[in-house]
């Protein structure tokens, strides 16, 4: 019966971020780094689908970017991008496998906060059909309240990806109060969205520990981590820092099937 539930338990996807070694090559001009070079190396290392941020402003992920990594590499591509006029358009000439909007501001550094689902809802309604008509899924990066959840699935968006920045933020920085009180928003936030048909992913600041604690959560099916594992890279190598990034996923999940086989077997 035990071996029975883990064989139910999903094993969690992996999606690897590129922009940043994107930004190591623009920092100095050329060519190299190569991020479709790392692309092609997170495949080999088992990542299930590889992230691209398009920016209006171009920082990092170049168009030619988004172009090669649908002709040359042999990993699904979820291409993120803000929900304005150009970004669709781009988006539907490629038709990425998926695509997930985010909010996006040329001033800030990092993607700050999540979609305001709420307030914008008449704007994304176009661009999340018109994805969907083009068979792209469509993920929304949103905070895990109840009410961005609920405009996200009103929408008929396919997935949400939770934003786990403030979280991560209030681990690493020992802020236990507001870590506990951000992880019972997270907790609470995947189990609603899955029970209103929302495929659930998370991302933003997790590292080994933290995304080894988020994949405990069986509603979650994705996780999608950039900027750590680039850092990684330096030190230990692209390859080596996913598959241990891979491990420590599967080590949460493993507590996933075992929470259920006691279950059962009570």
């Amino acid at each position: 019966m035990e071996m029975e539930t883990v064989m139910r338990a999903p094993r969690i996807r992996l999606g690897i971020n590129i922009d940043h070694v994107a930004t190591l090559r623009n920092a100095r001009g050329g060519v190299l780094p190569d991020p479709i070079q790392a692309a092609r190396l997170a495949a080999e290392a088992g990542a299930d689908n590889i992230t691209a941020h398009l920016r209006e402003d171009r920082r990092h992920i170049r168009d030619n970017d988004i172009a090669r990594l649908l002709a040359e590499v042999d990993c699904p591509l979820n291409m993120e991008m803000a929900a304005t006029d150009e970004m669709t358009a781009i988006t539907l000439a490629a038709k990425p496998p998926a695509a997930c909007l985010v909010p996006e501001r040329r001033e800030e550094r990092t993607t700050e906060g999540g979609l305001d689902v709420v307030a914008q809802h008449d704007a994304l309604a176009p661009v999340v059909a018109a994805f969907g008509d083009a068979s792209i899924q469509v993920s929304l990066f949103i905070a895990a309240e109840r009410r961005q959840i609920e405009a996200a699935a009103h929408l008929s968006a396919a997935a949400i990806e939770i934003h786990t920045g403030i979280w991560c933020d209030a681990v690493a920085e020992a802020r236990e109060a507001d870590a506990e009180r951000e992880w019972q928003t997270i907790v609470d936030g995947a189990a609603y969205a899955h029970g209103l048909g929302l495929e659930v992913h998370a991302g933003h600041g997790l590292n080994y520990a933290t995304a080894r604690k988020i994949s405990t959560l069986p509603e979650i099916v994705e996780l999608n981590i950039g900027h750590f594992l680039v850092g990684e890279a330096v030190f230990i190598g692209l390859g080596e820092a996913i598959r241990r990034m891979r491990a420590a996923m599967d080590l949460g999940r493993e507590a996933v099937c075992l929470r259920e086989g006691d279950s059962i077997a009570s």
